[in-house]
Order: C-alpha cells, then sequence, then structure tokens
C-alpha cells in the first residue's frame, strides 16, 4: 500500500470503535515487535487536563538533554504523523506506508481486531525501536488502567490533573475517574502527580500505596524560566515534567530548560496567530477547552493575555462533552458566540445547542469556514474553541490544508 492507501485502510478500522483492555494490544506489540528495548527509558502521561502539554514538555527536556525521544499523543490536529514523532520530527510518509501494510498483513484474521488507537500505538513504538529512541513519552488515549498505552512498561508514571472528562468510559465521578488514571502505577516507579483535587488525591495515595509505587505530588509552578506556551498553568505543567525527567535519573541544568521551554512548540493550546486569516484584523486565538476544567483555565490564561478585551468565540463539541457548562464559563469573555458542528459523527448539532442559550448573542453556521469568515467582520479577538477536532478543523482551514478527524 502507498501511504494513502494505507491511511484509508487505518481510519477503516475505526468501525470496531473503543475498546479499553490490555490483552489485544499487548499481543499486537508482541507480535509486531514493538516493545521497547532494556536499553530505552518510558515515561507515561495520563490525567485529564495537559497531558498533551506536559508530554511536549518531556520531549522537548529529552531533546535539550541530546536525548533521542519518541512522542506518541493523540488525537492529530491536521495530519495523522503528528502523532508520531523522533526528536521532533513526524514519521514520514513512506515509513508509515510500509508499518501500516505490514500490521495490515499481519492481524487480517484476528479476531477481534485491534482498534485505530491500538494500531497507532503499534505503529508508533516499532518506529521508536527502530529509530534507537532512548527517551519514549506515551499520553494515553483514555483513562489508564485499560488504556493500550498501559501494556508498554514505565520507568516513570506521570498524572496530570484529574477533571470529569469521558464519564460514559471512566466512571461518573472525580474518585472513580482519580482511580482509572492512577492504576498506571507500577510497583517501585515513581508517580509523579500534579496538585489533585482532594478526592482525587485520595485515591491516588491509595492507588500508589496498593501498587507500592513511590509518590509525589507538584504543588508549585516552575519560576525564572521563559515557556513558550502561553498560561499560568503551564508553570505546572513544566515543573512536572522537569519532576519526571529527574525522576527518570538525569541531571537538569539552568540552560538545558531554558532552551527546552524557550522553544516549545504546542500547537491549539493558547496558539495565537496572525491576523490575515479570512480577513481577519485582530488576532486567532486557538484553544481546546473541551471540558469545564479547562474552560477555567483557558478564562484565567485570556484575562493575562487580554485583560478585559472580550472576544467573538467559534465553538463545536462532541456529545460526551458538557457543552452547556463550558459555555457558561467563557461567557464572560464573549461578545457574540458562533456555534458550529464538528465533523463527527458524535457533533452536537449547533442548533439545538443555540436554542438552550438566552444570554449570549449566538449566530450558527454550517461550518468553521463560514464562521470564520462572518466574525471577521467585527474588529476584536477571535476565538476557537471546544472539541480538539474543532481545533484540527479550523488549523486545516486557516493553514488550507486537508484534514481528516477521527473518533480516538
Amino acid at each position: 500500500m502507498n501511504y494513502q492507501e494505507s491511511l484509508e485502510w487505518l481510519y477503516s478500522t475505526q468501525l470496531f470503535g473503543i475498546k479499553l483492555g490490555l490483552d489485544g494490544p499487548r499481543k499486537l506489540l508482541r507480535e509486531f515487535l514493538a516493545f521497547p528495548t532494556h536499553r530505552t527509558q518510558v515515561i507515561h502521561v495520563a490525567g485529564t487536563n495537559g497531558k498533551g502539554s506536559t508530554c511536549a514538555m518531556i520531549d522537548s527536556l529529552g531533546r535539550s538533554l541530546a536525548l533521542r525521544t519518541g512522542l506518541f499523543t493523540s488525537p492529530h490536529l491536521v495530519d495523522y504523523r503528528e502523532r508520531i514523532r523522533v526528536s521532533g520530527g513526524e514519521i514520514t510518509e513512506e515509513r508509515t506506508a510500509e508499518l501500516l501494510s505490514e500490521l495490515k498483513e499481519l492481524v487480517s484474521h484476528w479476531d477481534p481486531h485491534p482498534t485505530f488507537f491500538e494500531l497507532t500505538l503499534a505503529l508508533a513504538m516499532r518506529h521508536f525501536r527502530e529509530s534507537n529512541c532512548e527517551l519514549i513519552i506515551l499520553e494515553t488515549g483514555m483513562g489508564g488502567r485499560l488504556d493500550a498505552t498501559t501494556t508498554v512498561p514505565a520507568d516513570v508514571c506521570v498524572l496530570t490533573p484529574i477533571a470529569l472528562d469521558h464519564t460514559k468510559w471512566l466512571g461518573s465521578t472525580i474518585t472513580e475517574i482519580a482511580q482509572e488514571k492512577a492504576a498506571i502505577a507500577l510497583h517501585g516507579k515513581p508517580l509523579i502527580s500534579a496538585a489533585q483535587t482532594p478526592e482525587a488525591q485520595i485515591e491516588i495515595e491509595q492507588v500508589a500505596n496498593q501498587a507500592r509505587a513511590t509518590l509525589s505530588f507538584v504543588t508549585e509552578p516552575l519560576l525564572g524560566y521563559h515557556i513558550a506556551i502561553p498560561g499560568e498553568h503551564q508553570r505546572f505543567n513544566a515543573s512536572l515534567a522537569c519532576e519526571a525527567i529527574i525522576a527518570a535519573g538525569h541531571h537538569l541544568s539552568y540552560d538545558v530548560v531554558q532552551h527546552a521551554f524557550s522553544t516549545l512548540r504546542w500547537p491549539g493550546r493558547f496558539e495565537v496567530l496572525e491576523s490575515t486569516h479570512f480577513g481577519h484584523q485582530r488576532p486567532l486565538i486557538l484553544d481546546a477547552a473541551h471540558n469545564p476544567h479547562a474552560a477555567k483555565v483557558l478564562i484565567e490564561t485570556w484575562k493575562n493575555e487580554y485583560r478585559d478585551q472580550k472576544a467573538q468565540i467559534i465553538f463545536g463539541a462532541v456529545e460526551d462533552k458538557d457543552a452547556l457548562a463550558i459555555l457558561k464559563i467563557i461567557e464572560p469573555i464573549c461578545e457574540k458566540l458562533h456555534l458550529v458542528p464538528v465533523k463527527s459523527l458524535r457533533s452536537i448539532d449547533p442548533n439545538e445547542l443555540c436554542s438552550q442559550l438566552t444570554h449570549i448573542p449566538t449566530e450558527v453556521h454550517e461550518s468553521v469556514n463560514k464562521a470564520l469568515t462572518t466574525s471577521a467582520q467585527l474588529v476584536i479577538p477571535t476565538l476557537i474553541t471546544g472539541s480538539i477536532f474543532l481545533i484540527g478543523e479550523a488549523k486545516s482551514a486557516i493553514e488550507k490544508k486537508v484534514t481528516r478527524i477521527t473518533s480516538q
């Protein structure tokens, strides 16, 4: 298969849905020869918010230490290959096609068939192994206890802030969700956690105690360094990333940390774009605030960056997100709201959402492209937020690239 054919096959596997469990991915990694070598360190990151940013920070620290790093994240924004990077460089189209062709042949008669996410993890891990990565950073897809990434033995486990999300799969309370995510803890290995709510912290302590993992909480922000991603919360993520690298046995100097965080790039996290796109005369800001906790952080960052300036907001979400709660939180900075569908079978109907809003001037659009064009008429900053899939759609429209949305 060529690259496009291999992606067509991979995307077709989304029909197999989401399957939480470790037996399938463990078998896949074993038979695909995709487990890391004994010389490779693995840092495994779970949590609700800040996973991607924290993974990117750990990766940047590793590269600043001259380590050959492998970074696995999900979902992608524009290009599928964003999910799999070695020392900052995306996997090539040619190598993607080669490995997916091999995977297709391997699993052709498997029952149950591996999922899109499991296949992507296997592809990444084999690429990291063959690239002789010294440090691999794995972001969980969902949860932790039964997430496919948990099949990879980790040297350090990391928990970012835990909040309500994916309640259909992980539980309806913070305690239940914390239990699922903290279950990445491993016997005798460091478990480094961000500051948590009291109920999440209690559950993490209990899980770590049972697993006999060495637990520590990172409660102070990293000060004295320039961090290229806006937001005070990113200083807490940076502190967590530093502790993870130290727990893996590496020494950090001022110059290493400064270089890592000043050169850091992580799209879609309060990403400010030039104002010429779609006729906009003021900045376009992209931020994937896909749950109430993330929306609160977004508001804090907005006020730090723009103070009392209001925004027009382009918003779209999927069904398992509390869209009304998110909109209530961001309402104080909203001059006008533009509701759009997300390119997903799980998209919330913007017309139904609009019917439940009474206090915000609102307009419904058939696509993010239409919303971007209409919103250019107001000379105030435009904030695009909600589903991370919407951020990907917006970026592809702005950059004039073709993207393909996934559910995993």
